[in-house]
């Protein structure tokens, strides 16, 4: 075991299987309705597995648990394929140029250890979501006058911004964030003037469709429990804790977009 596993982030993921590891056991009579209350405002608070795992630690929670925090070990946290990402060698491209025009460098492409690119009266885009990496660290370089460029990131990616603006400026909303285990770290850097780079995160096509297809996973997989407890004699127990959960995803939501307010005005 290593001391700090019980400090690794967790994620909205493991906060949603603990609630309902708490939903399975308040239906089944293990919990009462307080202590069912307590527990899952406790899980939308957690940040680490350390604060998650107490709470169905004394559950009979199957495979859906968050794993033991004294059975796992660092080198056992999945580091998102991000390995097979890194693949060394040289870049398939080293820069973009427009010239009162454009240019795209994104899908499949590897990114090499450093990327030039260039903007007069035009505009870039440079998108990493679906990219391989040369290395652990790449530089993106962008020079932009009297333009534009957007680099975009996948999640679970480190960025840092460096550049310089003079009336114009480098989108820093993305800095500061935290990176996966075996992410590349993606410095961006360079000049504009009369310009600007903006930086975001987004997710590739593919995780938005693999995200929605788990929420729909998810409402069959609660409509068929509505079913079988209806069918039991438990529907009212049941929309009194369904009313409860909701009623404190609201409140982790809420906090979520309280939390983006004052980081915005910190911004500002």
């Amino acid at each position: 075991m290593t001391d700090d596993v019980p400090e690794l982030r967790a994620s909205d993921a493991d906060r949603e299987r603990v609630a309902e590891v708490l939903r399975d056991a308040v239906a089944e009579g293990r919990l009462d309705m307080e202590e069912f209350g307590e527990r899952l405002d406790a899980a939308y608070k957690a940040r680490t597995y350390g604060e998650l795992a107490p709470l169905t630690r004394d559950l009979p929670v199957g495979a859906v648990a968050v794993p033991k925090v004294d059975m796992v070990k660092k080198s056992e946290v999945p580091d998102g394929s991000w390995a097979d990402r890194i693949v060394g060698g040289e870049g398939s491209s080293t820069g973009g140029v427009a010239v009162m025009s454009g240019f795209q460098r994104k899908g499949r492409w590897t990114v090499p250890r450093r990327f030039n690119a260039f903007a007069f009266w035009g505009g870039g885009e440079i998108d990493l979501r679906d990219a391989d990496f040369a290395d652990r660290e790449v530089v993106i370089n962008c020079v932009a006058i009297m333009g534009g460029m957007q680099v975009t990131v996948p999640p679970g990616v480190e960025v840092v911004v460096r550049g310089v603006g003079i009336m114009g400026g480098f989108d820093q909303r993305e800095e500061g964030v935290p990176g996966d285990p075996g992410a590349p770290r993606v410095i961006v850097t360079g000049f504009a003037f009369w310009g600007g780079v903006g930086v975001e995160r987004k997710q590739t096509r593919a995780q938005r469709q693999a995200l929605r297809e788990e929420r729909r996973r998810e409402k069959l997989e609660r409509r068929a429990e509505r079913r079988e407890l209806r069918a039991s004699g438990r529907d009212e127990q049941y929309e009194a804790h369904r009313d409860m959960l909701e009623e404190h995803r609201e409140m982790w939501r809420n906090a979520h977009d309280r939390h983006g307010k004052r980081r915005a005005r910190d911004e500002d």
